[in-house]
């Protein structure tokens, strides 16, 4: 796109955006249905540990599409592109890597995904929905904007104790957990929380700085 015009797609990203919204908030009732379940009549340990989500024929089919989704998503970086918006590494990283960990997740019934599949398909409903009404050309309140990337934040920070919370359940036969299911989570979840900790701080805060100074 360096030596072409920017593409005009406000129509087409409106309705992907929208697309998104309405998918996302599916998934996330289907699957925290069973989240619920599991933790009312299991307990949290269980709600971690269980592969149930992963054979209960409903959650089952939701936690694919969301492993499968995370591929989709990618075209969000093709909007940007092809409009030729600034891409920054925050966005890029965030998509290939979670498809990676997503799909390996989902291949061998990793501990804890359930909550991240909940929790993550309950932001995007939020996030794709803001991406909706960006894309119509309204204007959304800076506070809300902060609200949205501190939920992404504490949603990277809750995966992050999840995964820490495993290793202490490693050698318990109720959790089969390898290796792998506790460094992949643990390892994109905390650069991704440095990450938005670090775009909330120079997009929000350092701007609020300068304005003060100005």
């Amino acid at each position: 796109m360096k030596e072409r015009r920017a593409f005009n797609l406000r129509t087409p990203l409106v309705l992907w955006s929208f697309s998104l919204t309405l998918f996302s908030i599916i998934a996330a009732c289907r699957v925290w249905k069973q989240m619920a379940f599991l933790l009312l009549n299991k307990g949290f340990k269980q709600s971690v540990c269980s592969r149930s989500i992963f054979v209960h024929p409903v959650s089952k089919l939701w936690m694919y599409l969301f492993a499968m989704s995370k591929l989709v998503e990618m075209g969000d970086t093709l909007f940007i592109v092809l409009r030729k918006k600034k891409l920054i590494f925050l966005h890029w990283y965030h998509h290939f890597l979670t498809m990676v960990v997503s799909w390996y997740g989902y291949k061998v019934m990793m501990t804890g995904m359930g909550w991240n599949a909940a929790l993550n398909l309950s932001i995007h409903s939020v996030v794709y929905f803001y991406y909706t009404v960006t894309a119509m050309g309204f204007r959304v309140p800076r506070p809300i904007m902060m609200l949205i990337t501190t939920s992404q934040i504490v949603q990277m920070a809750g995966f992050v104790i999840i995964s820490i919370i495993s290793f202490f359940w490693k050698n318990d036969k109720s959790c089969q957990i390898t290796w792998p299911m506790i460094f992949l989570p643990f390892f994109l979840c905390t650069t991704l929380l440095a990450l938005f900790y670090n775009f909330f701080m120079k997009t929000y805060l350092s701007s609020t700085q300068k304005s003060k100074w100005n």
